[in-house]
Protein backbone atom coordinates (compact mmCIF):
# COMPACT_ATOMS: atom_id res chain seq x y z
CA UNK A 1 0.00 0.00 0.00
CA UNK A 2 1.16 3.53 -0.77
CA UNK A 3 -0.30 6.67 0.80
CA UNK A 4 0.58 9.94 -0.89
CA UNK A 5 -0.12 13.19 0.97
CA UNK A 6 -0.63 16.55 -0.74
CA UNK A 7 -1.17 19.69 1.34
CA UNK A 8 -3.06 22.64 -0.16
CA UNK A 9 -3.46 26.11 1.33
CA UNK A 10 -7.24 26.06 1.76
CA UNK A 11 -10.40 24.03 1.16
CA UNK A 12 -11.20 25.76 -2.13
CA UNK A 13 -7.80 24.96 -3.61
CA UNK A 14 -8.07 21.44 -2.23
CA UNK A 15 -11.33 20.85 -4.13
CA UNK A 16 -9.86 22.20 -7.37
CA UNK A 17 -6.58 20.28 -7.23
CA UNK A 18 -8.26 17.06 -6.16
CA UNK A 19 -10.80 17.56 -8.94
CA UNK A 20 -8.06 17.92 -11.53
CA UNK A 21 -6.44 14.74 -10.23
CA UNK A 22 -9.74 12.86 -10.37
CA UNK A 23 -10.48 14.10 -13.90
CA UNK A 24 -7.11 12.76 -15.02
CA UNK A 25 -7.71 9.37 -13.43
CA UNK A 26 -11.19 9.09 -14.98
CA UNK A 27 -9.89 10.08 -18.40
CA UNK A 28 -7.01 7.59 -18.25
CA UNK A 29 -9.24 4.79 -17.00
CA UNK A 30 -11.87 5.61 -19.64
CA UNK A 31 -9.40 4.75 -22.40
CA UNK A 32 -9.05 1.27 -20.89
CA UNK A 33 -12.66 0.49 -20.08
CA UNK A 34 -16.10 2.04 -19.93
CA UNK A 35 -17.94 2.85 -17.81
CA UNK A 36 -15.57 4.13 -15.13
CA UNK A 37 -16.84 3.43 -11.61
CA UNK A 38 -16.64 6.16 -8.96
CA UNK A 39 -17.97 5.97 -5.39
CA UNK A 40 -18.57 9.25 -3.54
CA UNK A 41 -18.96 9.92 0.17
CA UNK A 42 -21.06 12.74 1.59
CA UNK A 43 -19.93 16.08 2.97
CA UNK A 44 -19.41 19.54 1.49
CA UNK A 45 -15.87 19.13 0.13
CA UNK A 46 -16.70 16.46 -2.47
CA UNK A 47 -19.55 18.54 -3.86
CA UNK A 48 -17.17 21.47 -4.35
CA UNK A 49 -14.87 19.05 -6.19
CA UNK A 50 -17.72 17.74 -8.32
CA UNK A 51 -18.79 21.29 -9.19
CA UNK A 52 -15.23 21.97 -10.37
CA UNK A 53 -15.46 18.86 -12.58
CA UNK A 54 -18.97 19.51 -13.86
CA UNK A 55 -17.97 20.50 -17.40
CA UNK A 56 -14.63 18.68 -17.53
CA UNK A 57 -15.44 15.00 -17.15
CA UNK A 58 -17.31 12.98 -19.78
CA UNK A 59 -19.92 11.90 -17.23
CA UNK A 60 -21.89 9.77 -19.68
CA UNK A 61 -19.07 7.23 -19.34
CA UNK A 62 -19.06 7.23 -15.53
CA UNK A 63 -21.11 5.22 -13.03
CA UNK A 64 -21.42 6.98 -9.68
CA UNK A 65 -22.13 4.93 -6.57
CA UNK A 66 -22.62 5.99 -2.97
CA UNK A 67 -20.06 5.11 -0.31
CA UNK A 68 -22.63 5.50 2.45
CA UNK A 69 -26.06 6.89 3.21
CA UNK A 70 -28.13 7.70 6.27
CA UNK A 71 -31.38 5.85 6.74
CA UNK A 72 -33.53 8.98 6.54
CA UNK A 73 -36.37 10.10 4.25
CA UNK A 74 -35.37 11.28 0.80
CA UNK A 75 -36.65 14.75 1.70
CA UNK A 76 -34.19 15.06 4.60
CA UNK A 77 -31.34 17.54 4.28
CA UNK A 78 -29.15 14.81 5.82
CA UNK A 79 -29.58 12.58 2.78
CA UNK A 80 -26.33 12.45 0.75
CA UNK A 81 -28.33 11.48 -2.32
CA UNK A 82 -29.90 14.95 -2.51
CA UNK A 83 -26.50 16.55 -3.03
CA UNK A 84 -25.41 13.89 -5.49
CA UNK A 85 -28.53 14.32 -7.59
CA UNK A 86 -28.28 18.12 -7.46
CA UNK A 87 -24.66 18.04 -8.57
CA UNK A 88 -24.81 15.33 -11.23
CA UNK A 89 -28.47 14.60 -11.89
CA UNK A 90 -28.44 16.05 -15.41
CA UNK A 91 -24.80 15.30 -16.22
CA UNK A 92 -25.40 12.05 -18.06
CA UNK A 93 -23.70 9.98 -15.38
CA UNK A 94 -25.43 6.81 -14.18
CA UNK A 95 -26.20 7.50 -10.52
CA UNK A 96 -26.84 4.46 -8.33
CA UNK A 97 -28.62 5.31 -5.08
CA UNK A 98 -28.33 3.24 -1.92
CA UNK A 99 -31.83 1.81 -1.23
CA UNK A 100 -32.30 3.13 2.31
CA UNK A 101 -36.05 3.63 1.79
CA UNK A 102 -36.77 -0.08 1.56
CA UNK A 103 -38.52 -1.82 4.47
CA UNK A 104 -35.98 -4.66 4.34
CA UNK A 105 -32.67 -2.82 4.65
CA UNK A 106 -30.59 -5.99 4.73
CA UNK A 107 -32.09 -7.11 1.43
CA UNK A 108 -31.45 -3.62 0.04
CA UNK A 109 -27.80 -3.83 1.09
CA UNK A 110 -27.43 -7.19 -0.66
CA UNK A 111 -29.01 -5.79 -3.81
CA UNK A 112 -26.71 -2.76 -3.77
CA UNK A 113 -23.72 -5.03 -3.41
CA UNK A 114 -24.82 -6.87 -6.54
CA UNK A 115 -24.91 -3.57 -8.47
CA UNK A 116 -21.23 -2.83 -7.71
CA UNK A 117 -18.44 -3.74 -10.12
CA UNK A 118 -15.90 -6.33 -9.02
CA UNK A 119 -13.49 -3.47 -8.23
CA UNK A 120 -14.38 0.20 -8.02
CA UNK A 121 -12.02 2.38 -10.05
CA UNK A 122 -12.01 5.28 -7.56
CA UNK A 123 -13.45 5.57 -4.06
CA UNK A 124 -13.64 8.99 -2.44
CA UNK A 125 -13.44 9.04 1.36
CA UNK A 126 -13.68 11.78 3.94
CA UNK A 127 -12.20 11.62 7.42
CA UNK A 128 -14.08 12.28 10.65
CA UNK A 129 -12.50 13.91 13.67
CA UNK A 130 -13.09 10.58 15.46
CA UNK A 131 -11.16 8.74 12.75
CA UNK A 132 -14.16 7.32 10.91
CA UNK A 133 -14.50 7.03 7.16
CA UNK A 134 -17.51 6.08 5.05
CA UNK A 135 -19.89 5.05 7.85
CA UNK A 136 -17.27 2.83 9.44
CA UNK A 137 -17.27 4.40 12.89
CA UNK A 138 -15.45 3.52 16.11
CA UNK A 139 -16.77 0.48 18.00
CA UNK A 140 -19.49 -0.40 15.48
CA UNK A 141 -19.81 -4.14 14.69
CA UNK A 142 -19.75 -3.25 10.98
CA UNK A 143 -15.98 -2.78 11.31
CA UNK A 144 -15.63 -6.56 11.54
CA UNK A 145 -17.71 -7.36 8.45
CA UNK A 146 -15.58 -9.28 5.97
CA UNK A 147 -18.14 -11.31 4.02
CA UNK A 148 -20.31 -8.52 2.56
CA UNK A 149 -19.61 -5.60 0.24
CA UNK A 150 -22.35 -3.44 1.78
CA UNK A 151 -23.69 -3.52 5.34
CA UNK A 152 -25.85 -1.67 7.88
CA UNK A 153 -24.46 0.11 10.92
CA UNK A 154 -25.83 0.67 14.38
CA UNK A 155 -27.19 4.19 14.97
CA UNK A 156 -24.49 6.87 14.74
CA UNK A 157 -25.32 10.50 15.48
CA UNK A 158 -28.97 9.50 15.62
CA UNK A 159 -29.24 7.42 12.43
CA UNK A 160 -28.37 4.00 11.06
CA UNK A 161 -26.30 4.03 7.89
CA UNK A 162 -25.77 1.83 4.87
CA UNK A 163 -22.09 1.68 3.97
CA UNK A 164 -19.50 0.05 1.80
CA UNK A 165 -17.35 -2.27 3.92
CA UNK A 166 -13.59 -2.73 4.16
CA UNK A 167 -13.43 -5.52 1.55
CA UNK A 168 -14.99 -3.15 -1.00
CA UNK A 169 -12.85 -0.15 -0.06
CA UNK A 170 -9.64 -2.16 0.04
CA UNK A 171 -10.28 -3.69 -3.38
CA UNK A 172 -10.61 -0.25 -5.04
CA UNK A 173 -7.99 0.61 -7.63
CA UNK A 174 -7.56 4.05 -6.10
CA UNK A 175 -8.75 5.75 -2.93
CA UNK A 176 -9.05 9.55 -2.87
CA UNK A 177 -9.14 11.13 0.59
CA UNK A 178 -10.35 14.72 1.03
CA UNK A 179 -9.59 16.16 4.47
CA UNK A 180 -10.32 19.73 5.50
CA UNK A 181 -10.37 21.66 8.79
CA UNK A 182 -8.31 21.91 11.94
CA UNK A 183 -10.64 19.52 13.78
CA UNK A 184 -9.26 16.73 11.56
CA UNK A 185 -5.63 17.36 12.55
CA UNK A 186 -5.21 14.47 14.98
CA UNK A 187 -7.15 11.99 12.85
CA UNK A 188 -5.12 12.93 9.75
CA UNK A 189 -1.85 12.47 11.59
CA UNK A 190 -2.97 9.02 12.70
CA UNK A 191 -4.12 8.12 9.19
CA UNK A 192 -0.75 9.19 7.76
CA UNK A 193 0.99 6.99 10.34
CA UNK A 194 -1.11 3.98 9.38
CA UNK A 195 -2.74 3.82 12.81
CA UNK A 196 -5.12 0.85 12.60
CA UNK A 197 -6.77 1.75 15.90
CA UNK A 198 -8.94 4.25 14.02
CA UNK A 199 -11.39 3.02 11.36
CA UNK A 200 -9.73 5.06 8.59
CA UNK A 201 -6.38 3.43 9.33
CA UNK A 202 -7.80 0.06 8.32
CA UNK A 203 -8.25 1.11 4.70
CA UNK A 204 -5.37 -0.62 2.94
CA UNK A 205 -6.15 -0.18 -0.77
CA UNK A 206 -2.91 -0.39 -2.73
CA UNK A 207 -3.07 3.15 -4.13
CA UNK A 208 -4.24 6.00 -1.87
CA UNK A 209 -3.82 9.75 -2.12
CA UNK A 210 -4.75 12.30 0.53
CA UNK A 211 -5.54 15.89 -0.42
CA UNK A 212 -5.78 18.01 2.71
CA UNK A 213 -5.75 21.69 3.54
CA UNK A 214 -3.11 23.36 5.69
CA UNK A 215 -5.48 23.59 8.64
CA UNK A 216 -5.94 19.81 8.73
CA UNK A 217 -2.21 19.27 8.50
CA UNK A 218 -1.45 21.84 11.18
CA UNK A 219 0.57 24.12 8.92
Amino acid sequence: MSLELRVLPDAETLAEVAGDWLAGVIDARRTERSPVSLALSGGTTPWAMVAHLRDVVRWSEVEVFQVDERVVPVTSELRNWRHLEAGLGDSGARLVAMPVDEPDLEAGARRYAQSLPERLDVVHLGLGADGHCASLVPDDPVLAVSDRAVALTHPYQGHRRMTLTYPTLNAARRVLWLVSGKDKREALARLAEGDRSIPAGRVVAESQIVFCDAAARGE
